[in-house]
């Protein structure tokens, strides 16, 4: 089986294809290809603007495919392909809302013959409404032309089935967790726009147990470093300099982290560096010459401590209470190093594996929806029934729920 799967619920726009052989616990992967544009135009204004995203997947979406398709060897370059007026009319009505794709697409369909691939999986909530249009109008365009199903995929399902690859190389194959040995799981998916801890008691079969009442972590990982005048995204620069220092003297607060349930709050966090932001203004040197380089050292470290504390207590505190056998880290924060280091310094000793996906996985991919796409179609819910749909009946849910 080969599924060609279509991430774009944010700004990184991804196509990857992934054969899969076997069946259920005892198959078999091979990565095709996994391929990623990513929208760096967003650096410049701070965060993600979800128009001008979705203007760049209409730009990225076709170039990253036909990469992706080359890469796995399934690209047939063919400039003899005729398409109907019929058929023309109908791909026009699609993508009628993306018009820049709508040029794209008929210009590489007419170019090029159908890919040897079964499925076509795409992301179709949660996420940014106008960024998971492009994606799903886009699947639903190639799946009409080559008469491919497609199957949607939840973006934070994918965020946690990834973790059921083996590690990536050119051969990718390996048996995928076995249930029995594994299950339950409490899943953390954290990023910039999802904090949340989920009960996992198989594959498909999926319990939000605690979730952010406010900010994201990573969406606080972004302030904080916009306070500090760091750029976006926020995360991967507060990690690097937090990495030079050995300690701070700043003290922020762990909201919530003593709290008897699993939820979150992050802003009173980011709130708390703004005060310290504003007192260190208050000096004369300061306001001549800027926050020093210890100041900001210190702040990068003790946001990325207080962090990683809370994610990590509200994590082993679920995994106590319902048993779990598995921590399961996902979304884009996971790839900090210090999370990774403190989870793996916090288990140790305990009968809890805990599991975090490849750095270059941990971030938005087409290869994440590919792996969940596969779990859909074969084992949802323990039932082997396809989730598989006609392209008519796709449609997006940018508040979509796991385990819904």
């Amino acid at each position: 089986m080969k599924i060609l799967a279509i991430e774009t619920s944010c700004d990184d726009t991804g196509v990857a294809i992934l054969e899969a052989r076997g069946r259920r616990a005892s198959t078999g992967f091979k990565v095709l290809s996994n391929i990623v544009s990513s929208q760096q135009i967003h650096a410049n204004y701070g965060g993600v603007f979800p128009i001008m995203a979705k203007r760049e997947h209409q730009r990225n979406l076709v170039p990253v495919l036909e990469e992706a398709l080359g890469e796995s060897k399934l690209l047939i370059i063919n400039d003899q392909v005729s398409i109907i007026n019929e058929k023309l009319k109908v791909l026009k009505k699609i993508l009628e809302k993306e018009s820049t794709l709508f040029e794209s697409v008929k210009n590489f369909l007419e170019t090029h013959e159908k890919p040897a691939v079964d499925y076509i999986a795409v992301t179709h909530g949660p996420g940014l409404e106008p960024c998971l249009h492009v994606g799903v109008n886009f699947a639903k365009a190639l799946s009409y032309f080559w008469n491919i199903p497609v199957i949607p995929v939840n973006h934070i399902e994918a965020h946690i089935a990834v973790n059921f690859l083996p590690k990536i190389n050119g051969n990718s194959k390996s048996e995928i967790l076995n249930p029995k040995t594994n299950f339950p799981a409490v899943a953390l998916v954290v990023s910039g726009g999802h904090t949340q801890l989920i009960l996992v008691k198989k594959i498909g079969d999926y319990k939000i147990i605690g979730e952010t009442r406010d900010d994201a972590a990573g969406e606080c990982f972004d302030k904080a470093a916009r306070i500090l005048g760091l750029g976006y995204p926020g995360g991967p620069i507060i990690s690097k300099i937090a990495s030079q220092i050995k300690e701070s003297s700043i003290i922020l607060p762990r909201p919530m982290m003593h709290s008897r349930d699993y939820g979150f709050s992050f802003s009173g966090l980011k709130t708390a560096v703004l005060y310290k932001v504003r007192d260190e203004h208050a000096s004369p040197v300061v306001r001549t010459t800027g926050l020093s380089k210890k100041f900001i050292g210190e702040m990068c470290f003790a946001v990325q401590d207080a962090i990683c504390d809370v994610l990590i207590k509200k994590t082993l505190d679920a995994a106590k209470d319902y048993k779990a056998k598995t921590i399961i880290v996902g979304g884009g924060v996971s790839a900090n190093n210090e999370l990774r280091k403190q989870f793996t310094k916090k288990t140790k000793g305990e009968n809890l594996n805990v599991i975090f996906p490849e750095k270059s996985l941990s971030t938005d991919n087409g290869l994440m929806v590919a792996v969940a796409g596969y779990f859909n179609r074969t084992l949802r819910r323990g039932s082997g029934q396809a989730k598989k749909i006609a392209w008519q009946k796709l449609s997006v849910n940018a508040n979509l729920r796991v385990g819904t």
